[in-house]
């Protein structure tokens, strides 16, 4: 037998090393997706923070520490809460509040769910931990937005009572219309849960509480942070505007959701110019506390990666 006709007859194998480059571009997408919102946040910061004017808000610091100490507690609730969430689903390691501080970033700093994108970017790269991370990274962010709508519905239902006389006609029917559109939001993924999630039930309803507990510890924090900023109000009435201001920013149909919310304050408590100044301090703070962690976590990453 020619041995020389059958070698010619098998095409020659591709030259395997020639195709890792194309692999590892194809491995690497995550990385480099995170590394530009990461990016992009910093630039975000930058400039939200030069338009905002900081330096003038340092002078209505409070003095007093649990002021302080409530916000910090404030500011950790959301990452802190879907470590808990993810810890349960994937085992995730504690490193993975970094990521999950990121993810809030994004989704504070740049566009909305940018920072989901960054957090599924993250775990496809490890795959060792989960190996398919999309289906809970989505079935988590739907279960947080209906249970923000779930949430918003209850503070309706209380607050309507004791407001509906202060309600013009026009805000009466702006507010029923932004009721119906939470509703009927929330609605198709409640008819059609078996083929919009992932998760078994038992876990999704799990989640679900988590986020409920969640955003009532927000909430009240909040409160308490502005109750030790200004003292003279009482507490009772902060953590009315607190429930206040979670209904603001979630109704659908109001086109300024900030005039809302500080139209309701100033109406509940007065103070119009100390008020403002607070809500000012508060963003500014949690704007600088970003800033803080993504230079801290990048020089975490450089440091770490010199060690390796």
């Amino acid at each position: 037998m020619n041995t020389h006709v059958v070698e010619a007859a098998i095409p020659a194998a591709p030259d395997l090393a020639g195709l890792e480059p194309v692999e590892k571009i194809k491995r690497r997408w995550p990385m480099w997706l995170g590394a530009g919102l990461t990016l992009l946040m910093v630039i975000g910061l930058a400039r939200v923070l030069l338009n905002t004017g900081f330096t003038g808000l340092l002078r209505s610091l409070p003095e007093n520490p649990l002021f302080y100490l409530s916000f910090v507690l404030y500011y950790l609730v959301a990452p802190t809460f879907d470590y808990v969430i993810f810890r349960k689903l994937w085992r995730i390691p504690l490193d993975g509040m970094i990521a999950l501080h990121k993810k809030r970033i994004a989704n504070e700093v740049l566009i909305g769910y940018s920072g989901e994108a960054y957090f599924y970017a993250w775990a496809r790269q490890r795959t060792q931990m989960v190996a398919a991370p999309f289906g809970a990274v989505k079935d988590v962010t739907i279960l947080s937005a209906i249970a923000g709508n779930a949430m918003t519905l209850a503070m309706v239902a209380l607050a309507l009572p004791f407001g509906i006389d202060l309600l013009k006609p026009g805000e009466f029917n702006i507010l029923m219309g932004s009721i119906a559109v939470i509703f009927a939001m929330s609605l198709p993924f409640l008819i059609f849960s078996k083929r919009v999630f992932s998760l078994p039930r038992a876990q999704l309803w799990w989640v679900f509480g988590v986020h409920c507990l969640r955003i009532v510890s927000s909430s009240v924090l909040i409160a308490f942070a502005w109750h030790f900023a200004m003292p003279q109000v009482s507490l009772g009435l902060w953590l009315l505007l607190s429930a206040g201001r979670l209904l603001a920013w979630r109704l659908p149909l109001v086109p300024n959701k900030e005039v809302l919310f500080a139209t309701f304050a100033i109406m509940l408590i007065g103070q119009d110019e100390a008020l403002k100044k607070l809500m000012a301090l508060i963003a500014g703070l949690s704007l600088v506390a970003h800033l803080i962690l993504i230079a801290g976590f990048g020089l975490h990453a450089l440091l770490t990666r010199k060690e390796a």
